[in-house]
């Protein structure tokens, strides 16, 4: 591909504004001097007012009328549902699958130089489980394409405020993070990760220029984002 790449006045591309990671993501973006737009694609609109933020509603089973909007530098990926929410393995995979492998395939197409994207834990296109199996599925797809960067992010269970009550999520971010402590950091690659984060990991790393494909776990997630706080603090 061939791409200009810069690391100030660009455009950022935000799929997933509404959820738990894209909704963080969506603030950093936003702060960041890196940027000059934020453009954000979703089905419902934002109560967000910015003068960096170019707001789209898109109707995500037509690709073709939303496709020509994605234009930028880099894209940031953060959708996702869950078997409960979609209701079905059909529903959850048009969601956790089709919707990102299409928008892709278009960011490809509009020369956008950089796609992060929000996995999971445990992808991999051969597990046992559907969740994981789908998502690995979309990583395999997503690593083959001709972006100058491709950046996915693998967090644990996810700690935050949501905007909808998930009971079963809520016990688990409360003994996920007493099993940390009894073990002192031994279980650290599925320690609980706070969704501001990982948001703030995908922004940091979209701004390191680094070529090719790049992974990171939950404990790498953390130390990205400690190693800035640290630079922040001049230590």
């Amino acid at each position: 591909m061939n791409v200009n790449i810069t690391k100030n006045n660009k455009t950022a591309i935000l799929f997933g504004a509404t959820g738990l990671v894209g909704g963080k993501c969506l603030n950093f973006l936003l702060a960041s001097p890196a940027y000059a737009k934020v453009l954000v694609l979703g089905r419902k609109s934002l109560d967000v007012k910015h003068e960096k933020l170019e707001e789209h509603i898109i109707d995500f089973e037509k690709p073709e009328l939303y496709g020509p909007l994605i234009q930028g530098d880099d894209l940031y990926c953060c959708i996702g549902t869950t078997m409960k929410k979609a209701g079905s393995k059909t529903a959850f995979k048009r969601v956790d699958f089709t919707y990102p492998y299409s928008i892709a395939e278009i960011a490809v197409k509009n020369r956008v130089n950089q796609f992060l994207l929000v996995s999971a834990i445990g992808a991999d296109k051969d597990a046992l489980f559907f969740y994981n199996r789908v998502k690995g599925e979309l990583e395999e797809e997503i690593k083959r394409m001709p972006f100058w960067a491709v950046h996915i992010f693998r967090p644990s269970l996810l700690l935050g405020e949501r905007n909808e009550q998930r009971w079963g999520e809520s016990i688990a971010q409360r003994i996920g993070k007493k099993i940390d402590l009894l073990t002192g950091g031994l279980l650290t690659k599925y320690r609980p990760v706070e969704a501001d984060v990982v948001a703030k990991a995908m922004v940091i790393a979209a701004q390191n220029i680094d070529k090719g494909v790049h992974i990171y776990s939950s404990e790498v997630l953390q130390k990205i984002a400690e190693q800035e706080y640290l630079k922040i603090q001049g230590r």
